[in-house]
């Protein structure tokens, strides 16, 4: 496998925790809330992942343009998928945003790239596009990297 290779949804490589790649993006249908916003994951690599959320009404502010929280929950996804594709939890422990562009309709893209990553930490740039590809907002956050593999229960 290339460096920076993206792998989709029907890959079957296996990550260092014996995890496939598909096993990792069934993983990710149990974000609930990220499925009721409407936000469908694409890719799905090591350190790298594509989501897209097509805009709706219900995606709307006050003044119909698309809602900074349904930008922030796009990017949060991707974000949340690149980092734990190495098959190990990781939670965000910071995350900032930054708004450049109106969204108004059509469909909104993330794509996550890892920046670094060490056996604790590891921080993510997130950038979501429209879709003539015009920045919208960019995303950076860091994650705790557990020692849990992923499906591993929440604690109680």
């Amino acid at each position: 496998m290339a460096a920076g290779q993206i792998i989709d949804r029907k890959s079957q490589i296996v990550n260092r925790n014996g995890l496939t790649m598909q096993a990792i993006w069934d993983f990710f249908k149990n974000d609930r809330f990220a499925r009721h916003s409407g936000i469908e994951l694409l890719e799905i690599g090591p350190g790298r992942a594509k989501a897209k959320m097509a805009i709706t009404d219900s995606h709307r502010n006050g003044v119909n343009l698309v809602h900074g929280g349904a930008i922030f929950t796009l990017a949060d996804l991707a974000f949340a998928a690149a980092s734990n594709s190495h098959g190990t939890v990781a939670v965000a422990i910071n995350a900032s945003i930054w708004f450049v562009k109106a969204g108004t309709q059509g469909t909104l893209y993330a794509e996550a790239v890892e920046v670094s990553r060490n056996p604790k930490l590891a921080t993510y740039s997130i950038q979501v596009t429209d879709d003539a590809g015009a920045l919208i907002a960019k995303f950076e956050g860091m994650v705790y990297r557990k020692k849990d593999p992923i499906g591993s229960p929440a604690p109680a």
